[in-house]
């Protein structure tokens, strides 16, 4: 054996060693994609995360917005990117299923790795507390008496705000006139101005104001009564079987090891049961909700199939 071809053998072990070389390293970042704009609820609860994942992981965790096209782009972008465990991103339902139902889209569900759903936070439909709508009741029968004329803000078409209502009025046999915003800041500030009458956005995005006594929920929309807000009761509770909300969760892109997966759920659920975080996620009313890779991508394809079947029989897009 001559030298080159030694040298070259014992270099040899020291390249295979780099190519497949761990993601974890103290000083590899992991990048996580949020689909939506700095300084809204989701992009202040993924920072929050992320600062609790540094410290479970013992690696760098930095945010990027990647905002527009309703989470298309951002989503687009994490589906692309290489499945090694940098970069993550958080996803938001209904836009990760509903998006592509609606229209042909750079990614699908099937396009990720589901890591951990963590947060669940119900759709609620929100009055200033001067209002003389005192509850839903009230609300139906202005809406009976005067048929799209009754304004709600909500996040976008298509959105959960937005398919809650459509599924209100198939309930309640109304017709209500959809104000759609870029976000639920938007819709906030055009309640609090008396540009529109009605806001549906979920209840953790209306806590403060509630809790100040500027603005009120006549319904949330979760299976059960959220125990933040117990004194509010729940459609189905009121006599309409209408269940709608945001989870908010994490997810990389399709094909990412298994060794992998299981160290970034395991962050989440070491994050999510982390007292301070918790303290956190109170002061920032978010209704956590934990669930791991195949509990939360159960929860999603049966969601998907929903929407699906909702889309056949009453597609959204027009309002």
């Amino acid at each position: 054996m001559n030298r080159r071809t030694l040298l070259a053998g014992l270099a040899a072990p020291s390249l295979a060693t780099a190519q497949t070389a761990p993601a974890w390293s103290p000083d590899r970042q992991i990048t996580m994609i949020v689909a939506f704009a700095a300084g809204g609820g989701t992009d202040t609860a993924a920072r929050t995360i992320a600062r609790f994942m540094e410290q479970h992981l013992g690696q760098p965790v930095v945010v990027l917005n990647r905002p527009g096209a309703g989470g298309e782009i951002g989503f687009a972008e994490l589906a692309r990117a290489r499945p090694d465990g940098l970069t993550i991103g958080f996803i938001n339902t209904p836009h990760i299923v509903t998006l592509p139902i609606e229209r042909r889209t750079r990614f699908a569900l099937d396009d990720f790795t589901l890591i951990a759903n963590i947060v669940d936070d119900p759709g609620g439909l929100w009055v200033l507390a001067d209002s003389e709508i005192r509850d839903l009741a009230g609300l139906l029968a202005a809406a009976r008496a005067r048929p799209d004329a009754i304004g709600y803000g909500s996040t976008g078409i298509g959105s959960d705000d937005h398919l809650a209502v459509l599924a209100l009025e198939r309930a309640a046999n109304v017709r209500f006139l959809h104000v759609p915003f870029g976000g639920s800041a938007q819709v906030k500030q055009n309640l609090l101005s008396r540009a529109i009458p009605v806001a549906c956005m979920n209840m953790a995005e209306g806590m403060n104001e509630f809790r100040q006594g500027i603005m009120r929920p006549l319904a949330q929309m979760g299976m059960t009564r959220w125990e933040v807000a117990a004194e509010v009761p729940t459609l189905r509770e009121l006599g309409f079987d209408v269940v709608e909300g945001s989870m908010r969760g994490m997810a990389a892109p399709a094909g990412m090891p298994a060794p992998i997966l299981a160290r970034l759920s395991d962050a989440l659920a070491k994050t999510v049961a982390d007292p301070e975080f918790q303290r956190m996620a109170a002061t920032q009313s978010l209704p956590l909700r934990f669930l791991g890779p195949e509990a939360y991508r159960a929860e999603l394809v049966a969601m998907r199939a929903k929407y699906s079947a909702l889309w056949a029989q009453h597609p959204w897009r027009e309002g």
